[in-house]
């Protein structure tokens, strides 16, 4: 299973994705993000937000649990390392 560390790096992301522009509070975070990098509709979530109602709505019919949870390790990876190269 893909463990979310709450670092809210994917929510502050959502500004750069047109289908996500309902969620953006218009400098590119979630406006669904609370201060200590929550989700304040957790419950309620949309599925793009959601992986394990991803996994069984969209890439069970693709790939193996094990190869979505890489691919969400790596996104993930791939994201913090983008972050902090931007931060220097």
């Amino acid at each position: 299973m893909f463990k979310c560390d709450k670092c809210g790096l994917c929510c502050k992301q959502v500004g750069k994705f047109p289908f996500m522009k309902d969620y953006n509070r218009g400098d590119g975070t979630c406006r669904f993000l609370t201060d200590e990098n929550t989700c304040s509709i957790y419950e309620r979530r949309p599925p793009i937000c959601n992986t394990e109602l991803l996994y069984e709505r969209i890439y069970s019919r693709v790939m193996t649990r094990e190869e979505f949870d890489r691919m969400n390790t790596s996104a993930c990876e791939k994201l913090k390392s983008y972050a902090k190269t931007t931060q220097r």
